[in-house]
Formats: C-alpha cells, structure tokens, sequence
C-alpha cells in the first residue's frame, strides 16, 4: 500500500470548507519489513492479492450480447430490405425467361437487339440481321430483356 501515507482531503457538504492547515490524514497502519501495509488476518484466513477482485460484485464486467443486441437488429432489417429486393428480381428474370417464345424481340447483356427465332433448353437462337438472314447462338441467361412481345 504505497498510498496509504498520502493526506486525505474530505469534502464536506456544508458552506465552510476545511482550512487548508487542516487536512486529515489515514491513520497509520503496522507495516512489515518491506514497507507495505501488514493486513492483520485470523489463523485459517488468507489474505486477498490486491489485483485480484474478491467476490465483492463491484468488479467491472465485460460487454455482453444484450448490449449489442441493437447492432444485430439493425443489420438484421438491414439484411432482409436488401435480400428481398434481391430475391424479388432474380424471380422476375427467371420468369422473363421461362417466358421466352419464338418472334419475341430481345436486347442481350451485350447490347445486341435481335428477334428470336428458336428457344432450346440453355440457349436461345436470336437473328440479329434481317437481310444477311444472320443468326447467333447465345446463352438463355445472355438475355437481359424482352423489347416486345411478338413482333407484328
């Protein structure tokens, strides 16, 4: 106990303070050879280490889940606006998709506009050129949209 020789000032809660003549001091305490407090203990009692908390509740304690229960439903609501966004137009693609049909006019992820002219299981054959009478295989998911239904 280094710090049990320093003076100790009381506040005091009414209106006249100590003087500073006045200063209060711990009472002194029996040290042991090595100048450190000797704490006085009944046979069968040990004595507490200092840097040690002694069961007494007052320690301090560590974040636990509760106190970032905030944080969890926040990303939480977070994460279901965005899947659902998500989830809603994978459904409508595949949808687009499914739907494909011969004469429909269609825009590629390239950027090629073209008419279809066959639909297999994985691909989609498009005619791009009227008058060469040009045809490219693609993939069906190389599709972004439909232009219009059947052309007239």
């Amino acid at each position: 106990m280094l710090f049990s020789r320093i003076p100790l000032v009381i506040a005091q809660a009414d209106a006249a303070a100590p003087a500073p003549d006045k200063v209060q001091s711990l009472p002194d305490m029996p040290t042991d050879g090595a100048g450190e407090a000797a704490i006085e203990t009944t046979p069968g009692q040990t004595t507490p280490d200092p840097g040690t908390d002694t069961g007494t509740g007052q320690g301090t304690r560590g974040p636990s889940l509760l106190d970032f229960l905030p944080f969890i439903l926040i990303i939480a609501v977070f994460w279901f606006i965005l899947m659902g966004g998500q989830r809603r137009e994978k459904k409508k693609r595949a949808k687009m998709l499914s739907a494909l049909a011969k004469g429909n006019k269609v825009q590629t992820v390239g950027g090629i506009i073209a008419n279809v002219v066959e639909v297999r299981e994985n691909e989609v054959v498009l005619k791009v050129d009227e008058n060469a009478n040009t045809r490219l295989r693609f993939a069906r998911s190389a599709i972004q949209s439909v232009l219009a239904d059947k052309e007239a």
